[in-house]
């Protein structure tokens, strides 16, 4: 009676079953309350029945008849899986069958434990997530850096012919377009950059359905000759709350996959519509909890995806194509996330995918955006003073360099900071350092400081928020990101040298 008790007080479900010969092998004759409250049964409904029976693949249990056969006392079989509620709900469970034998050593009964992993399966997965998302970070940063440098090129150099053909309305019109083109590829790299220090995204109350209108045009030529591209937009849609920019390269991302994935008469469609999700027990810690939310999906007829390429779809690297990056839903997922977001794809070989996006709906209004400025003027500072621009990409760096200069200013211009030590050993002085004064930048800024002490610094650092230095007066230092227009860096150059 107290070892029944005792059983029955456990908070983990336990259960007793009788070895009996058969292709069951086991049946159940006792369990406990805990037992009872993980299945939703009572135990009238338990007892007689096979612990294989409640679970929701039966197969997990396969292991469980070879060690019936060779089990001996302290040889434990444990294992992972889901058992099936009586609501037709599925829990993760962790189980243990240790083996009960006779005075003959044979095995009569089994004692299996079964706990509750829900929890201890969410922070798994999290943790997993995370360190995927860590990988994409790593990598965005990276590219970002170096797009950062070809963009400030190209915006550099609009402003530039924009002084040129001023006198020309339409080369104007012309040169801004290519300048708010840059300027908008400039946002999406700051994103990336932003993702990579897991800093919040720029969001703001948009409609989905008025951004896929905005892109359909680009949509459409993206999919081109391989098959047709769709729209199934919901009405009333509600609003949602995201960063657009980012928001507009997971539809790129999705449409792009689903284009490649088509067959002949292939066929791509783009849908949303209000989705209200009701309470019940998930199945995974991914599955999107009760809620209000506005539902995007892109969904294809093509060549679907098999079991196994689902499970490693949104991981980084993971790529089915040959020249493929494993990037692209990586990054997917990544925007969804931080969202606040759920992402679920459904796919069968040669019937096609959907991938399903919920966003929690967002009460507020549509915020609109700010209209893009024109290109700007580059200012005319008329600077005497001596300049050392330390830039290590070739083509920047001359930009950079030929604008000072023709605003007249003495630069030296070098790629690396030893290559400014090896021009300033003669004791030329500089009065600005225009250079990425992070890590052994910041080194040699603070040795240039200590010979020089009137120097002024620009800091071309992607990583913005680094706080002021302290060896140096906080007026006559700057913080400059790139990819930085050159009217900003003219200005600049012209308050700090002039503090």
């Amino acid at each position: 009676m107290l070892l029944a008790a005792a059983l029955r007080a456990q908070s983990a479900g336990v259960l007793l079953a009788e070895r009996r010969p058969g292709p069951k092998g086991l049946r159940i004759i006792f369990v406990n309350d805990g037992f009872c409250a993980l299945t939703g049964r009572a135990a009238r409904e338990l007892i007689g029945r096979t612990p294989g029976e409640l679970h929701d693949e039966p197969a997990e249990l396969a292991p469980l008849s070879a060690w019936l056969r060779r089990a001996l006392p302290g040889q434990s079989l444990v294992g992972e899986g889901f058992v099936r509620r009586a609501d037709g709900t599925t829990v993760s469970v962790a189980w243990c069958f240790d083996s009960l034998a006779d005075a003959r050593g044979r095995v009569t009964h089994v004692v299996a434990t079964y706990r509750d992993q829900t929890e201890k399966r969410h922070w798994q997965e999290a943790l997993v997530h995370a360190h995927r998302l860590d990988a994409v970070g790593r990598l965005a940063g990276g590219v970002a850096h170096d797009f950062n440098n070809l963009l400030s090129v190209i915006n550099g150099y609009c402003e530039m012919l924009a002084a040129h053909v001023a006198a020309n309305p339409q080369a104007l019109r012309e040169v801004a377009e290519i300048h708010a083109a840059g300027r908008k590829a400039a946002a999406l790299t700051q994103q990336l950059l932003a993702f990579s220090r897991r800093q919040p995204f720029d969001l703001c109350v948009i409609n989905l359905n008025d951004l896929v209108r905005e892109n359909a045009g680009i949509l459409t030529r993206l999919v081109g000759e391989a098959g047709t591209l769709e729209f199934e937009l919901g009405a009333d849609l509600a609003n949602v709350r995201t960063d657009p920019a980012q928001f507009q390269q997971v539809l790129l991302n999705l449409v792009l996959n689903a284009r490649d994935a088509l067959r002949t008469r292939g066929r791509v469609t783009i849908a949303t519509a209000n989705r209200e999700v009701r309470g019940a027990l998930h199945r995974r810690a991914t599955d999107s909890p009760p809620g209000r939310y506005v539902a995007l999906t892109v969904s294809d007829n093509g060549a679907g995806m098999d079991a196994d390429t689902q499970k490693h779809l949104f991981e980084p690297f993971f790529t089915t194509k040959p020249e493929g990056t494993g990037l692209g839903l990586a990054l997917v997922y990544g925007v969804v996330q931080q969202s606040g977001g759920f992402i679920t794809v459904k796919s069968s070989l040669f019937v096609g995918s959907t991938f399903e996006i919920l966003l929690p709906v967002e009460r507020s209004p549509v915020e609109t955006p700010a209209a893009a400025p024109a290109v700007p003027a580059l200012p005319v500072t008329r600077g005497t003073e001596s300049v050392l621009l330390v830039e290590r990409d070739e083509v920047v760096r001359k930009m950079v360099a030929g604008m000072l200069s023709a605003d007249g200013y003495r630069v030296l211009a070098v790629e690396s900071p030893e290559a400014a030590g090896r021009e300033l050993r003669d004791g030329r002085t500089v009065r600005l350092l225009i250079a990425n004064a992070i890590g052994t930048g910041e080194k040699f800024a603070r040795r240039l400081h200590a010979r020089m002490p009137e120097l002024r610094l620009i800091c071309t650092s992607d990583h913005e928020g680094h706080p002021p230095r302290k060896w140096l007066r906080a007026d006559r230092q700057a913080m400059l990101p790139k990819p930085y227009a050159l009217s900003e860096m003219l200005k600049l150059a012209r308050r700090v040298l002039d503090a």
